[in-house]
């Protein structure tokens, strides 16, 4: 939950409470379990305190599934640009929103993440952060990696 909303007035109980946040998850038979309990406690809390609950659950982004053979691909370009020590293709998934999630669901591809710095670092950190700051050292390697994408895609005289 990221939001409560109760009211304007400091010296009365308000009428009603308005809680708001954000459901992520890997599967959708998982988002399935979740929107069914998120109601269900909902209303099971609001009925124990005498009172009534209703939810509103709008499903916003899918996970974002890269395909093996485009993720492949991108990591093969990437070793090719900055080395394949330098490439990291064992990262956990991440609990990120993203819309390019829409068109996967529809065309194989592979969502890359280009490295701003380590943690500590100016700049290393995630982007919906109020300390991010964009390295602009890294566009040289970010344009030579699509670049490179292209060659490999659209080879000359092909």
């Amino acid at each position: 939950m990221t939001q409560v909303h109760t009211g304007d007035a400091l010296n009365v109980i308000p009428e009603e409470a308005v809680i708001r946040g954000s459901v992520r998850a890997f599967r959708p038979e998982t988002r399935d379990r979740i929107e069914r309990e998120v109601g269900r406690i909902s209303e099971g809390i609001a009925a124990a305190h005498g009172a009534t609950a209703a939810v509103t659950y709008d499903r916003r982004y899918p996970a974002l599934v890269n395909a093996p053979h485009e993720t492949a691909l991108a990591a093969a370009t990437a070793a090719d640009v900055v080395g394949e020590a330098n490439v990291s293709t064992d990262t956990p998934p991440l609990m990120g929103s993203e819309d390019f999630a829409y068109m996967l669901q529809h065309k194989p591809g592979c969502y890359v993440l280009l490295g701003n710095g380590a943690d500590g670092m100016p700049g290393g950190c995630g982007v919906h952060n109020p300390n991010y700051d964009f390295n602009d050292e890294i566009s040289v390697i970010g344009a030579s990696y699509w670049a490179r994408l292209v060659e490999r895609l659209m080879p000359a005289g092909g």
